[in-house]
């Protein structure tokens, strides 16, 4: 089971367990269980309102899955990302730190949460 630790600066850091591979437990999902005060409107993908950014807590990279087409769109909107940005995680087939925690699916990796 990975640890996911939410962080914020106004909040205390909570770190708590996930079931990793279910393909349903997202990022937002377990942040409303566990009731994590993390930022959210529409839930799917298309306001921005629940950006984060995630890292490995062992720093050896993120196993963490692509980018969704909805993210792709919505984090360059948001300037996060840029054509060379999604130009190099395509070719290093390595996802970007920056991610909707709606969209992102928690895998079996212990992660930071920033939000």
């Amino acid at each position: 089971m990975p640890l996911v630790t939410f962080s914020n600066p106004d909040y205390k850091d909570k770190t708590i367990y996930a079931v990793a591979g279910s393909h349903t437990e997202t990022i937002l999902k377990l942040a409303k269980e566990y009731k994590i005060p993390l930022h959210h409107d529409c839930q799917d993908g298309e306001c921005g309102n629940c950006l984060v950014r995630v890292t490995s807590v062992a720093r050896k990279g993120r196993m963490s899955g692509h980018l969704t087409d909805k993210e792709r769109t919505v984090l360059t909107d948001l300037g996060k990302l840029s054509k060379e940005d999604i130009e190099q995680i395509s070719v290093d087939d390595m996802p970007s730190e920056w991610r909707l925690a709606c969209q992102m699916i928690v895998r079996d990796e212990d992660i930071l949460v920033e939000y």
